[in-house]
């Protein structure tokens, strides 16, 4: 999956995911994705925003780019190679070092009765070339100072012992171990106090402009999104209803739904830009 001539990290082409209701017999089906489409571009590292409430269907649509969901119609290309298309063990741990998650939760993340540097440890043996204690260790630390953290401060240390914004911070650089072109990072602040949410935005801004990294933002806040979004679509019952570059949107939006999004939060100019 070399980016040669290929054009677009991602390409989410008419995307549709549906349910059964009520069993494998019923023919009644719920729509939790519906004709989604968009794309971000080879060469051109952003964060890219999903806005919606819950039951928009923003988690169905990361879990189909992270190749955990099939589409139900419709095609998802990372590299110019539709995700259907990859079955072997290489071609998998190859996409999941290049396409790696930031999920809601940094406390169900990690095993309670394992130590955290374990995690990063075995992402080291798996996505790079190390093969020795001392190079997992050193390539835990390197991730780890890109979050503003070190390798001592986390070391045989448990869950429970760190804080969910240190968590969430070593859940990023477990994932940035792989070296990856594209995380998703699925409502990543939801569950980290108020006062962390700011680094952690601040975080991927990082991220984006120091190494290059797209970053898909799944997220209900509108305040956040305002800060560090370049283009956004807003979903609706499993429908993009707006689209485009994020000031725009948030500062006039045009649908009902995404008006009456922005009218349930205050200014977003008023909050993480003081």
């Amino acid at each position: 999956m070399k980016l040669g001539l290929v054009e677009n990290l991602i390409k989410v082409e008419h995307v549709s995911r549906y349910f059964s209701l009520g069993g494998i017999l019923t023919t009644n089906r719920f729509k939790a994705v519906d004709n989604v489409s968009f794309t971000i571009p080879v060469g051109s590292p952003q964060i890219f925003t999903i806005i919606g409430e819950s039951g928009s269907g923003k988690t169905t649509l990361a879990r189909m780019m992270l190749n955990l969901v099939k589409p139900s119609s419709g095609t998802i290309y990372f590299k110019g190679r539709d995700l259907t298309t990859i079955h072997s063990r290489k071609d998998k741990i190859r996409f999941m070092g290049d396409v790696q998650p930031v999920f809601q939760n940094p406390f169900s993340a990690f095993n309670p009765l394992k130590k955290v540097d374990r995690y990063l440890y075995i992402s080291a043996y798996r996505f790079t070339t190390a093969s020795t204690k001392s190079e997992s260790e050193k390539c835990a630390d390197i991730a780890l100072n890109k979050v503003g953290l070190s390798l001592p401060e986390v070391k045989d240390r448990f869950p429970h012992e760190l804080s969910g914004g240190q968590l969430q911070r070593i859940a990023i650089a477990r994932a940035l171990i792989a070296s990856p072109s594209l995380l998703i990072a699925d409502e990543p602040v939801s569950m980290v106090d108020a006062s962390l949410r700011i680094a952690i935005v601040n975080l991927f801004k990082t991220l984006r402009d120091d190494l290059g990294v797209s970053i898909i933002y799944i997220t209900h806040d509108l305040t956040t999104a305002y800060y560090i979004s370049d283009q956004i679509i807003i979903m609706q019952k499993g429908v993009v209803v707006e689209r485009g570059e994020a000031r725009n949107i948030l500062e006039n939006p045009q649908h009902p739904y995404s008006q009456t999004l922005k009218q349930s939060v205050l200014s977003p100019t008023s909050t993480l830009n003081d």
